[in-house]
């Protein structure tokens, strides 16, 4: 995984996850921010049987709760939200593990990326355009 030579758990201990204390240094945005997805993630695999993978059902309830704006058109189409699942799904057990479902964040981190540079040059002091979502 990118290289990193640090586990979940101490991933997890250096993140103010809701389950454990604050750091004494106050974390980044961009740490929150990874602790914020993967505490998404479990709020949603815990609804089920399996705590660290998603069903097909906790999958669609994040899309269209968590996902609402980014995938506007996705999040009322079952067959859409059904396609998404089985490509991230590469192991084709029915069921989204962590790592699975991350390639749907890259993806849309990307394709956000993307979009903000619509009209937008790249390069010394380019600017983004309008947010992603919107």
């Amino acid at each position: 995984m990118l290289g990193l030579h640090c586990s979940h758990q101490t991933l997890c201990d250096s993140l103010p996850l809701k389950s454990k204390k604050m750091a004494t240094k106050t974390p980044s945005q961009m740490e929150r921010s990874i602790a914020t997805i993967i505490n998404t993630f479990h709020q949603h695999s815990r609804k089920g049987g399996n705590d660290d993978t998603l069903s097909k059902k906790e999958f669609k309830d994040m899309v269209t709760m968590d996902l609402a704006n980014f995938l506007k058109k996705e999040k009322r189409d079952d067959k859409l939200i059904n396609d998404i699942f089985e490509d991230l799904d590469t192991n084709q057990d029915n069921q989204l593990s962590f790592e699975e479902s991350m390639m749907l964040m890259a993806k849309l981190v990307f394709a956000c990326h993307e979009k903000l540079h619509e009209n937008n040059p790249r390069g010394h002091d380019h600017s983004h355009g309008k947010g992603c979502g919107k």
